[in-house]
């Protein structure tokens, strides 16, 4: 009997944690193709009486420059070019500077990595001055330029972090027999360490990916048009001073979701490598 507990225990836990989960997703897909009858309606109608893709189809179909699916569609591909920009600079300065955290040996090492990872932890309150009027000078406000690169400001320390605790994860003795062959720093560094920190990369670009994808204080505030607009500062214009479109909202949050789920379902065998292989560590 207790051989039979044990493992029934295990599942009943697994179902309840994932039912916790997954609860929230599956209410914002419901609530999506609801019609707005059923939302507003006491009680709630957990399952709608019919199925309403009226939303999804104004969002894809419409061609009004002022309408909510236009905008939307435009947030769509601003998202995602900021979110590629943000991680490349990211990514191309963090590791440079992962690596020689990790490698080298120079004065305050340790204080000045500890610094980076404080830049990381201020509210982003504290700065979006500040950014506001260094973009102002640049002449990047309102551009997705601009947004990338306020971006990569705090995505930079968060990859610094993640990737020099990848990088003294692998043995030095490897990169040191690449010296010895002839490889300048540079070159071991894009010849050995690079292709060995594969899952580490992939789970760093990952997660900078999604903190841009989902960042929305300097969105709203370095922003005012629809060249520039992200979604979530799309999906937030949804709600007005005197109605909320819930239905727009939630098919609006199910369709941004999509994008990072799907990078995350492709690529998860690099991102439980990289987790498991030190990708986390420090």
């Amino acid at each position: 009997m207790r051989k039979l507990l044990a493992p029934l225990l295990t599942y009943l836990a697994a179902a309840a944690v994932a039912v916790w989960i997954l609860a929230p997703f599956a209410w914002l897909l419901i609530s999506s193709l609801s019609p707005n009858v059923d939302l507003l309606s006491r009680p709630l109608h957990w399952i709608p009486r019919h199925l309403d893709f009226s939303r999804y189809v104004t969002i894809f179909t419409s061609s009004d420059p002022v309408s909510s699916g236009y905008t939307f569609r435009r947030a769509l591909v601003n998202s995602s070019v900021v979110a590629f920009l943000s991680t490349l600079l990211s990514m191309a300065v963090g590791i440079l500077a992962a690596y020689a955290f990790a490698r080298l040996r120079f004065r305050g090492k340790g204080s000045l990595r500890l610094l980076f990872l404080a830049t990381y932890m201020l509210p982003p309150i504290a700065l979006v001055v500040a950014m506001y009027f260094i973009l102002g000078q640049l002449h990047l406000r309102d551009t997705v330029w601009g947004l990338a690169l306020v971006y990569s400001s705090f995505i930079t320390p968060y990859v610094i972090w993640l990737m020099s605790g990848y990088f003294e994860a692998i043995p030095a003795e490897i990169e040191e027999a690449s010296l010895v062959d002839g490889c300048t720093r540079l070159g071991s560094l894009v010849r050995v360490l690079l292709p060995l920190a594969v899952p580490g990369l992939v789970t760093t670009a990952i997660f900078s990916v999604l903190l841009a994808w989902d960042e929305f204080l300097y969105a709203l505030i370095m922003t005012s048009s629809v060249a520039a607009k992200t979604l979530p500062v799309a999906i937030a214009e949804f709600s007005g001073q005197y109605m909320v479109d819930y239905g727009m909202m939630t098919a609006g949050g199910v369709l941004a979701a999509i994008p990072p789920v799907l990078i995350s379902f492709l690529l998860q065998r690099y991102i439980i490598s990289g987790l498991l292989t030190g990708a986390v560590k420090g």
